[in-house]
């Protein structure tokens, strides 16, 4: 039997193989290496390293492999995808993760590439747009597996929760929730009055549900926060200094 995957033939093979191989590739193996080490086509596993799996590959089967070792890195990614982010379909099954970021922040930019390249084994692109925005792409078929709040419509028009595996690891490395909400939809700024100045933390987000997820991030931080309409501050002069370890200004 063959799959046509990126207009190439090539011979079908088992949902193990894939496994195996893409473990490899999460464990920092190069696409010679894990053909070398599988017997099989060094483009193949390229293909499948960049998201091309053949049609007859089950998702729901590819992506636990993936979930089991998520880390500090899908952390932050979860919070740029929940700020700025969006996920759209593609032929043959095919899923495109965008995150969107003000061109005026490079730092950002490049810690979004490099987090999208360590969660998915493979590289991320990047496009500038129009209004001073870059948008982070890239495609893959496990995207909807991490991130399963993807749905039709707007993210503040729709439930939005975590789920129980995401919640674990979430609670394990909750600064860098915050870490990718603030970078996407908050910042460090001085807040000032008559004769006093300070800086604050803000996170704006018109999803209620989001809005709990950040806070609740903030609890287990032990971080005071306080509420205005669509806007989360974090103002506190021990808070503050607390967020200045992980997150601090926008660069």
């Amino acid at each position: 039997m063959f799959a046509f995957v990126g207009g190439d033939k090539q011979l079908m093979h088992s949902h193990d193989t894939i496994h195996a191989a893409l473990e490899l590739s999460s464990a920092g193996a190069n696409p010679t290496q894990i053909a070398r080490r599988l017997g099989i086509p060094r483009r193949t596993v390229s293909d499948w390293m960049r998201g091309a799996l053949p049609r007859s590959a089950d998702r729901a089967a590819i992506c636990p492999n993936h979930v089991a070792g998520l880390g500090a890195d899908y952390v932050y990614l979860l919070g740029l995808y929940l700020g700025d982010g969006c996920i759209s379909s593609h032929p043959r099954d095919v899923f495109k993760l965008r995150i969107f970021l003000d061109a005026k922040y490079p730092g950002i930019i490049a810690a979004a590439r490099e987090t999208v390249a360590e969660v998915k084994g493979g590289a991320a692109a990047s496009l500038r747009r129009p209004r001073n925005c870059v948008e982070v792409y890239s495609f893959w078929k496990c995207w909807p597996c991490l991130f399963p709040q993807h749905g039709p419509g707007k993210k503040h028009e729709r439930p939005i929760e975590l789920t129980d595996w995401q919640t674990t690891v979430v609670d394990r490395w909750s600064e860098q929730l915050v870490r990718g909400l603030i970078h996407s939809d908050g910042c460090r700024f001085q807040n000032s009055g008559t004769n006093w100045s300070w800086p604050r933390y803000s996170f704006k987000q018109v999803s209620d549900d989001i809005r709990g997820i950040f806070c609740d991030a903030c609890d287990r931080l032990g971080l005071h926060w306080t509420e205005a309409r669509t806007t989360i501050y974090v103002s506190r002069k021990r808070d503050v200094a607390i967020l200045d370890e992980f997150v601090g200004p926008k660069r």
